[in-house]
């Protein structure tokens, strides 16, 4: 791609980020429902079945980073004050199992996180938990343990700013991190 494709890129991406700024979105009004949902935190999308393909401009390399994240989904969400793989993170850690078994070449580390609550030390060692048990449950699908490292963050890397339940359960998290193997 020559210089002035990526200048012209740029500068539609800028007007279109420009245009999306300026507009309201549009708000409906509340329905009702007979019995309101669990207050169970945040749900995620699982990792789509097949890996989303097409011609597009950005579109992942089979194999990539963002391959790995965009088709398959590099977190999983823990309860407050638990470590244990919640059954809604299973097919996201199952599809990463076997994305992995479809690259032997790429070594993961799994970052364990945890949310403000609590000391630093507390945190730490929650979040080191945490790591071991998606490295664990990994290695129960077939991938290598020589393949997965693990560490522990704590607090000290948040996804979501903010004092709230919202931005705690974000902050709850097991990372799946392409360390090597994986083309750029």
């Amino acid at each position: 791609m020559n210089a002035s494709t990526l200048i012209r890129l740029a500068a539609v991406g800028v007007a279109v980020t420009s245009l999306a700024a300026c507009t309201k979105p549009k708000v409906e009004p509340a329905v009702p429902t007979e019995t309101p949902p669990p207050a169970t935190g945040p749900q995620y999308p699982t990792a789509p079945s097949t890996p989303v393909t097409g011609g597009n401009v950005g579109a992942a390399a089979p194999g990539s980073e963002q391959d790995f994240v965009v088709n398959v989904g590099d977190r999983v969400y823990f309860d407050l004050d638990s470590y244990s793989v919640r059954a809604e993170a299973q097919p996201r850690l199952d599809a990463q199992a076997a994305w992995l078994a479809r690259y032997p070449q790429v070594t993961v580390r799994i970052e364990g996180n945890a949310d403000e609550r609590g000391t630093r030390e507390y945190n730490l060692a929650l979040g080191a938990r945490r790591a071991e048990a998606v490295r664990s449950y990994l290695i129960s699908r077939g991938v290598a343990a020589a393949r997965i490292d693990t560490i522990s963050f704590g607090k000290e890397r948040p996804i979501a700013e903010g004092s709230n339940e919202s931005a705690w359960a974000q902050n709850r998290n097991g990372r799946t991190a392409i360390v090597s193997g994986a083309p750029r």
